[in-house]
């Protein structure tokens, strides 16, 4: 009898918030209301980081509004992002980090093979890391989990791969 699997994960698609973070530049440079400010958004895409400066609380929250709405139309999820509390740059600005959150953490690997476990499928869990991989002799029970978990309003975006 065959065994069927497929692989749960947390991934963002690093070109597209590329993508998203060019955008926001430049609407960021048409924008009247950043016009002689220092703002910007930089995207580290080896540290998978993207610094906001702005000159002041009210600049920093539209620079995150600009961000969060390009990367939303782009598809990457938020709640992949990691928001970390602004601090103070040079000459009064301020400067706030996002990080972009990638894999699945053994907290949160545990918690969903706990709901994948509570379904009552015969249905085998496997942590792998930051991956999770679930394996059945029926592809039905798989497609079950994946519906499932779909509903589910998690802390992290979670993707489907390796359906075999």
């Amino acid at each position: 009898m065959a065994n069927f699997s497929f692989d749960i994960v947390s991934e963002v698609d690093l070109q597209e918030v590329d993508n998203a973070v060019n955008q926001a530049c430049k609407e960021l440079a048409q924008r009247y209301d950043f016009k002689d400010s220092k703002a910007s958004i930089v995207f580290d895409r080896k540290e998978e980081k993207i610094t906001l400066v702005a000159d002041d609380e009210f600049k920093l929250r539209a620079l995150t509004d600009m961000l969060a709405t390009r990367l939303a139309k782009r598809g990457v999820s938020l709640k992949s992002l990691k928001f970390n509390d602004p601090e103070k740059a040079f000459e009064g600005y301020l400067r706030q980090t996002v990080q972009i959150c990638m894999g699945i953490e053994k907290e949160k690997a545990k918690e969903l093979a706990g709901i994948i476990k509570g379904l009552g499928l015969k249905v085998q869990t496997q942590i792998e890391g930051e991956k999770i991989k679930v394996s059945s002799a029926k592809k039905d029970e798989l497609q079950a989990v994946i519906v499932h978990l779909r509903g589910l309003d998690f802390s992290i975006p979670l993707s489907f791969g390796n359906y075999r």
